[in-house]
């Protein structure tokens, strides 16, 4: 009987999960330079994490608006949900970032999208500037 072969598929590779690992932490802490450099390079700009998380989703819940604007310049889905439905705008009002807020909405993130969406959320914490804000746009 013979083995079968390590697997080879990138995903299974130590390397490129350590690097996934790097990237979402760059994202997490806003570190928009080196980040924007990896996906310049060929990260993809929608990389998701294994809860479904994407980099934008990461940098908005995280409240590092020059990183979500890099990664919306980079062409980012700013309405990704991640695995529970809830989307980087959701996640950005639910924190009060009032700047990434903005940033996503004019970015063209959808407020009515994801579940609870971030008009739901708004209507929660009684954010009438966000909600505003959505109707402006």
């Amino acid at each position: 009987m013979s083995e079968q072969p390590p697997a080879t598929e990138p995903a299974h590779d130590p390397e490129v999960l350590q690097l996934a690992a790097k990237v979402f932490d760059l994202a997490r802490h806003g570190d928009t330079d080196t980040l924007a450099a990896y996906v310049d390079a060929g990260v993809p700009v929608n990389l998701t994490n294994d809860s479904g998380d994407s980099l934008i989703m990461l940098a908005a819940y995280h409240g590092h608006p020059g990183t979500v604007a890099a990664l919306l310049h980079r062409s980012a889905d700013p309405d990704r949900p991640n695995d529970r439905g809830q989307t980087p705008l959701a996640g950005a009002v639910f924190k009060g970032e009032a700047e990434v807020v903005r940033l996503l909405v004019e970015g063209g993130a959808d407020p009515s999208a994801g579940s609870p969406s971030a008009v739901e959320a708004a209507k929660v914490f009684e954010r009438s500037d966000f909600l505003a804000l959505f109707e402006d746009h």
